[in-house]
């Protein structure tokens, strides 16, 4: 009989914290490499009785604050690097953390967005684990990882999110306004006559008409908002509130008794969402018009004009599908009238019925 004494297990060296439900594509078939628990409280407990080289974190687990809760972590598990898993809405927040680079504070050290599947984990857990004379190597995974992740996500013309992020995001999102008052809007826009500029000048120039329509979308929307663009001359913004914006939206109120009772939306004013969302395309649209057109050259004539519609949840749509049919159709309602004009769903331009 063989003598295990001397060869003890080597403790699982990849701990995974939070639901995997939405966290992980295949939770159902969860691998016993990687460690599992619930809370940070049972991430510090297991960090007690066993060292882990990566750790993953599920943004949507921590309740309370993030810097105290990711901070008790990093005291605790000092030397592993600390990953955080971040739903889309969440991303803001994330690169915010993981920013910090050179901080002493810094909290997290990269971030991946949801959900991933277990073989991502494992390969990007085994990676950092590796001895420091691989860094080069584990560096180089790393930049391939984040390449990879790039072209899932971004438009590789412009620079903006693709379509396939953007509807994802739109489901993401939307699912959590059954969980209280929450507003998305959703503006899609093309450009006017755009073929024009492609017979003309060439698909080169076309491009580079298309790339200063993105600059210049993202200028007019806030930096939270997503940005993409859907394909051809086609764009789409989703403007939606952060938690703290939310939160100025939302009131608490005494009962006869002077008990607090939760807070509800404020409902004597009806949401400015749509309404902000609209000044914020009008206000595209009017600098587009103006726009010096560099790209065409010295003697290249023309003026961009785009046609947009907007949709809000939970107001005029119900499902991301919904949303994305409703901004459609006042799109076209916009070209049928004109071009050159942004339309509310339903309400026409200025958003008059």
């Amino acid at each position: 009989m063989k003598n295990h004494a001397n060869h003890p297990v080597e403790s699982p060296n990849v701990l995974l914290v939070g639901p995997l439900e939405g966290t992980i594509t295949d939770c159902h078939h969860f691998p016993r490499q990687i460690r599992h628990c619930r809370s940070l409280l049972d991430a510090i407990t297991l960090s007690e009785q066993h060292r882990f080289d990566t750790i993953f974190v599920a943004m949507s687990g921590i309740d309370g604050h993030l810097d105290s809760a990711l901070g008790a972590l990093r005291r605790m598990c000092h030397g592993a690097r600390i990953v955080l898993l971040a739903e889309m809405q969440q991303e803001i927040l994330a690169r915010q953390v993981v920013g910090m680079i050179g901080s002493p504070h810094r909290m997290a050290d990269e971030y991946l967005i949801c959900p991933v599947d277990t073989k991502a984990i494992l390969e990007c857990g085994l990676a950092h684990a590796a001895p420091h004379s691989r860094d080069a190597t584990v560096a180089e995974l790393t930049r391939r990882v984040q390449e990879l992740e790039q072209l899932a996500t971004l438009d590789d013309l412009t620079g903006l999110k693709n379509r396939r992020y953007m509807r994802e995001f739109l489901t993401q999102i939307l699912s959590r306004g059954g969980r209280g008052p929450w507003h998305v809007t959703l503006l899609m826009f093309d450009i006017d006559d755009f073929k024009k500029y492609n017979d003309l000048y060439g698909h080169t120039v076309g491009d580079a008409v298309l790339r200063q329509v993105a600059v210049m979308i993202q200028r007019c929307c806030r930096k939270h908002d997503i940005v993409g663009r859907i394909g051809g001359d086609e764009f789409a913004v989703i403007f939606w509130d952060l938690p703290s914006e939310r939160e100025r939206n939302t009131t608490k109120s005494k009962d006869a008794t002077g008990t607090t009772r939760p807070a509800v939306e404020r409902r004597r004013h009806p949401s400015p969402h749509p309404r902000e969302a609209y000044f914020m395309a009008e206000r595209f649209r009017r600098q587009l018009s103006a726009a010096d057109l560099t790209c065409l050259g010295a003697e290249g004539k023309g003026t961009l004009t785009i046609s947009g519609g907007l949709a809000s949840f939970p107001e005029d749509a119900k499902t991301p599908e919904e949303l994305i049919a409703k901004a459609d159709q006042a799109m076209l309602e916009a070209k049928r009238s004109g071009k050159n004009r942004v339309y509310l769903v339903g309400k026409g331009q200025n958003g008059t019925t």
